[in-house]
């Protein structure tokens, strides 16, 4: 039987989970498509960029009652899809079918959080057990993370990426000849894309407390759109209270896409619009309502309730 896709994203719509072997291949189909793609992708505008989503399903459903539906808005994915939150399984699922279905509309970078050492540690891994029973899924989507790219250039004037820069990287033809498909190692340039950030009160690179990528200043950016003929760097990343933050005279910006981040934070969360004329648009919002009435505190009756019929 032939895939359904419209079926998978409209179950996917109503936080209902896809069978086991259906995102077996849905996987092995996504990883074809990604396989063509370049380490930099070039789009065009329109296009609303998001940031990290860490598995907060709802407030990735509100960003497209905020954004539009695909195929109706171009999107743009900063990676960061999966672990922290509570259904990183239904978001991962949802946005790799909507990239499956609409290829030249949805795009999706790899973030530091897309990695098997990372998910084994932070959420992502223990969910799919949870909810799967085995370590399958994990495998069939950590597998794909592999072949996600790992930046987008937009109208050759935005470079878009999910960490930072490096210091191994000043053109972007560099970025182009790294072997992407793999485990994110701890160190080198790939690393530094996905791990790096910046930092407002330096000029140059410096050690990273996250203990992996760098810490990089306004003298680096500068550079780095010089050589590069470009005008601004966007990346995600880092939580930010307002759900953006601009630096370096509106050469760099952080889009923040998980509102109440790990539903404790109470920070505000924001996608970005960029129009045909380059112009950029903060759109930014709260949590969802649907996470006051499906949230931790749910969960945590969900299980009690689970463990007590266990025992009898």
């Amino acid at each position: 039987m032939p895939l359904d896709l419209d079926a998978c994203i409209e179950q996917l719509l109503q936080k209902q989970l896809l069978a086991e072997s259906l995102l077996k291949e849905i996987c092995e189909k996504t990883k074809e498509l990604l396989m063509k793609e370049s380490n930099v992708i070039h789009i065009s505008a329109p296009v609303t960029v998001v940031g990290d989503i860490h598995g907060q399903f709802y407030d990735l459903i509100e960003i497209f009652r905020i954004g539009g539906y695909s195929p109706y808005t171009n999107y743009l994915f900063l990676g960061d899809y999966v672990d922290r939150g509570l259904f990183s399984v239904e978001t991962i699922s949802l946005l790799t079918c909507l990239k499956l279905r609409y290829p030249e509309r949805v795009q999706l970078v790899r973030g530091n959080h897309e990695s098997r050492a990372v998910t084994q540690t932070y959420g992502f891994y223990t969910e799919c057990i949870r909810k799967y029973g085995n370590a399958s899924v994990w495998h069939y989507f950590t597998d794909m993370f592999d072949f996600l790219t790992l930046s987008v250039v937009i109208d050759d004037r935005i470079f878009c990426v999910h960490g930072g820069l490096s210091p191994s990287i000043h053109s972007i033809d560099q970025i182009k000849i790294l072997d992407r498909f793999r485990e994110i190692p701890h160190e080198g340039p790939m690393a530094d894309l996905v791990w790096s950030d910046p930092d407002p009160d330096k000029d140059e690179f410096a050690i990273s407390p996250r203990g992996a990528g760098y810490t990089f200043g306004a003298e680096v950016v500068k550079k780095f759109l010089e050589i590069n003929q470009m005008e601004h760097i966007l990346r995600a990343h880092q939580l930010c209270m307002e759900g953006y933050q601009v630096l370096y005279d509106d050469k760099l910006s952080t889009v923040w896409s998980a509102p109440n981040y790990c539903y404790r934070c109470g920070n505000m969360a924001s996608i970005l619009e960029v129009n045909t004329n380059g112009e950029r648009f903060f759109n930014v919002f709260e949590a969802a309502p649907e996470n006051d009435r499906d949230g931790p505190a749910q969960q945590l009756l969900t299980e009690r309730k689970e463990k007590v019929h266990y025992f009898l």
